[in-house]
């Protein structure tokens, strides 16, 4: 039997949070740093049952005939395989999480439970509890007269088997998440807390006096949010109404998983599930509590011990442009390439600023997906709209979990007079591209800025991204007939330098491979280089088969999913694939084709996945100018030659952490230290 080439998706994906948790586990990172991989694991772990293990439930409802189109997975061998794989991680999650617990005693923080503390604490603890908890929680005894209360998606409930003095049994319910008492409730022992649920639960028996307490344990409920939205939508609706009707909707819907942190007896665990019409495989007892949110709190309280953080890391200038000189004639000159979080933001909001005021300033068009909560882009926006400029801004209200702040965005867009419009029926708009069109003595000028992540200040200095701001006339010309066609409710079917989803990305990605193909088979040197974060578009992945069995040098730096199996001989002997997972989420997407004069270069919102190149409007921006081709080929060699934060995805699908044969190299590191360097030359 010949060897696998392709991963299925959830597992790859699964294969991506276990790198997550090894930074969780690895004793070179700062400890509070590790906790905070560690929440990161737990959060990616809840999105993932809510979207991709909430998606598959349904698809076996459906009758499950449906398989994954590489490897032939039904939805329940992959749900079955995924259960498997997460109880194993999970076991993991709990043992770090411990370890880090407990060495962080050494800095004098103590998280506690009933079994860790002193007589004195405890006295205080129920004083505490009684007083400032007691009053305000809402215990529900589950009965005739009380039918069992819906659980909210992700929060913490304490759940009690009571008995009476017949003998008969009832299940209590108390819910613990609530605004009218902290999460993390402090001592009177310097520097020891412990978890509000905890309280809870351990004084239950003074809420439910007149039964007794016959096993207890917290719950938590995690629900299906695979939702879609375009199947639902009645186009008699107001839009955003209906964007705000599904999202009440989407909080309601079934089970796709419980946890408890406490053991309980077969039959009430069974009990549960009844009532939440749940199959007991969905079940996991856990030892960590089941939000690790709180450890940010932690964290706020160790600020003075820089030993436990990563050294601190501030965005710096760029130096592609001068200080306290108008942007547009900097633009002008040259392209220009900011690359986030090693530089700062600041000239994007700058252009943004002074587009809002310059006089000879027409329009502003804009692709919104996600933005910060307090954003300076959507303000700036405003003030051109109430300047009296034209704004355009699509904002994609189908961002998921990032739809009720859209929302929110887009009222007061609408409210200053910008024109706003909601994307597409059957598409997302996750492009992001913004275009100023200035006429400057009767010269129509065009400035087009094209990136790789969102329009965020938070996340820009989080996230790697890469920002393309250009005056180049075809390059304009062609983002304004991608915003004439999304204000049509089109999609744009023909350009020649931007790469446009849904119809003219893949196809032309495709071309370029098949260009690679064609030099190999002449036997001259073909080359290419990709950077995303998830590949499982299976014509790509197909046709960057065929160009590894001609002979084609692929490398590839994938941070999360890729359902395609490097170095497996014969076929994909020519790839070599790696993901980098370290301090700052990798989210930049370069591709690179072709060697020396052919060679193309972009930068682009879209990954290599079928929903991003068939489902979605994105846009891929040519880089044109020889230095800031070269900017991004040093980039990408400095990637594959990361030897700290890299792991190298083996012929049989494991990543090992890549050697460092020579000097070691962590990348995004290197990178800031470039961005500090530049400043003080």
């Amino acid at each position: 039997m010949s060897q696998q080439v392709y991963m299925n998706r959830e597992l790859s994906w699964l294969k991506f949070n276990e790198r997550v948790l090894e930074e969780a586990e690895n004793k070179k990172v700062p400890l509070c740093e590790r906790l905070t991989f560690a929440s990161i694991y737990q959060s990616n772990l809840d999105e993932f049952f809510r979207v991709r293990v909430g998606s598959l439930v349904d698809q076996m409802l459906l009758g499950g005939k449906i398989r994954d189109n590489k490897t032939k997975m039904t939805a329940k061998e992959q749900i079955e395989e995924v259960l498997h794989q997460v109880m194993k991680l999970n076991r993991r999650k709990d043992a770090v999480y411990d370890a880090i617990m407990g060495q962080l005693e050494d800095y004098g923080v103590r998280l506690v439970d009933f079994r860790k503390i002193s007589k004195k604490e405890s006295e205080y603890l129920e004083k505490y509890f009684l007083s400032e908890i007691a009053p305000v929680i809402s215990p529900t005894i589950v009965g005739k007269r009380q039918p069992f209360p819906f659980l909210k998606n992700n929060e913490i409930y304490a759940v009690v088997v009571l008995q009476t003095k017949s003998g008969k049994e009832k299940l209590g319910i108390i819910p613990c998440s609530n605004t009218g008492f902290k999460r993390l409730v402090e001592l009177p022992t310097a520097g020891t807390y412990i978890l509000a649920e905890e309280l809870i639960l351990h004084y239950i028996p003074e809420v439910f006096k007149r039964y007794n307490i016959k096993a207890k344990s917290l719950i938590r409920v995690t629900r299906n949010a695979d939702i879609d939205a375009d199947a639902l939508y009645d186009e008699d609706l107001d839009y955003r109404d209906f964007m705000a009707e599904l999202i009440k909707r989407r909080k309601k819907l079934a089970p796709v998983r419980l946890e408890l942190t406490r053991e309980m007896d077969g039959e009430i665990v069974d009990v549960l599930c009844d009532y939440l019409e749940l199959d007991s495989d969905y079940v996991f007892q856990v030892q960590a509590p089941l939000d690790l949110s709180f450890v940010f709190e932690i964290q706020d309280t160790l600020r003075k011990t820089p030993e436990l953080f990563y050294e601190k890391r501030v965005p710096q200038k760029s130096s592609q442009f001068r200080d306290g000189e108008p942007v547009f004639p900097q633009i002008r000159e040259k392209d220009k390439l900011l690359s986030y979080p090693y530089e700062s933001m600041k000239p994007f909001l700058n252009f943004l600023r002074e587009a809002a005021n310059d006089k000879e300033v027409i329009s502003i068009k804009m692709t919104l997906y996600r933005v910060a909560k307090h954003s300076k882009i959507v303000e700036y926006l405003i003030d051109a709209a109430e300047n009296g400029k034209e704004v355009l801004v699509l904002v994609e209200l189908k961002a998921r979990f990032d739809e009720e702040n859209n929302i929110e965005w887009s009222r007061r867009l609408e409210d200053a007079g910008c024109r706003v419009i909601y994307g597409l029926d059957g598409y997302k708009v996750h492009s992001k591209l913004c275009l100023v069109t200035r006429k400057s003595e009767g010269q129509v000028e065009y400035y087009t800025q094209i990136g790789t992540g969102n329009y965020n200040e938070k996340t820009a200095r989080l996230y790697t991204d890469l920002s393309l701001m250009t005056a180049n006339v075809e390059i304009g010309l062609e983002a304004a007939k991608v915003f004439q066609a999304l204000s049509m409710e089109e999609t744009v079917d023909n350009v020649q330098h931007l790469l446009v989803a849904p119809r003219c990305l893949q196809n032309k990605v495709l071309s370029m491979i098949d260009e690679e193909i064609a030099c190999a088979k002449e036997g001259k040197e073909a080359y290419i280089g990709l950077k995303m974060n998830s590949l499982t578009d299976k014509k790509i992945i197909d046709k960057l088969i065929e160009a590894s069995q001609a002979g084609v040098k692929i490398d590839m730096v994938i941070r999360g999913i890729c359902c395609l199996i490097p170095g497996v001989k014969g076929k994909t002997e020519n790839i070599q694939v790696r993901s980098i997972v370290g301090r700052f989420l990798e989210h930049s997407r370069i591709y690179i084709f072709g060697t020396q004069e052919r060679e193309k270069v972009y930068i682009a919102s879209a990954d290599f996945m079928t929903r991003n190149t068939l489902r979605r409007v994105e846009v891929a921006a040519p880089i044109y100018d020889k230095d800031l081709k070269m900017q991004l080929e040093e980039m990408f060699i400095t990637m594959l030659s990361d030897n700290q934060k890299a792991r190298q995805e083996d012929s049989r699908g494991n990543y090992e952490i890549a050697e460092a044969q020579e000097t070691p190299l962590n990348s995004q590191e290197f990178f800031y230290e470039q961005a500090y360097m530049r400043v003080t030359i």
